[in-house]
């Protein structure tokens, strides 16, 4: 119930505040996005094999993010960051349909 509350309450706040993303980190925005679905995903699913760990949910959270921005800003500096992105995204996506699968898979018991 406190997660609930703090998203309706983090969701009416980024409405009436309005925060503005600085142009130089747009680009790694939804990468960061993306990676923060993919622990989400997979908190989600250590949770419903019994094995969630906060900690490790945290730690995971963190670093999914800084890693894939930093694969990110380093492929732009290389002059590949579209095609670093496209990977990126495909490796986390696949994470996240896994992970997604194996949630429906306990849920449904299919």
């Amino acid at each position: 119930m406190i997660a609930v509350l703090g998203l309706i309450v983090g969701v009416v706040v980024g409405l009436v505040v309005r925060p503005v993303v600085p142009t130089a980190v747009e680009p790694y925005l939804p990468i960061a996005v993306v990676a923060a679905l993919d622990a989400v995903f997979g908190g989600l699913r250590a949770m419903l094999d019994g094995i969630f760990d906060d900690k490790v949910f945290v730690v995971s959270f963190l670093s999914n993010v800084v890693v894939a921005a930093l694969i990110v800003f380093l492929g732009d500096k290389l002059g590949v960051g579209a095609q670093l992105s496209t990977g990126v995204v495909v490796v986390l996506g696949i994470r996240i349909f896994s992970n997604a699968a194996a949630i429906r898979r306990h849920i449904f018991r299919a």
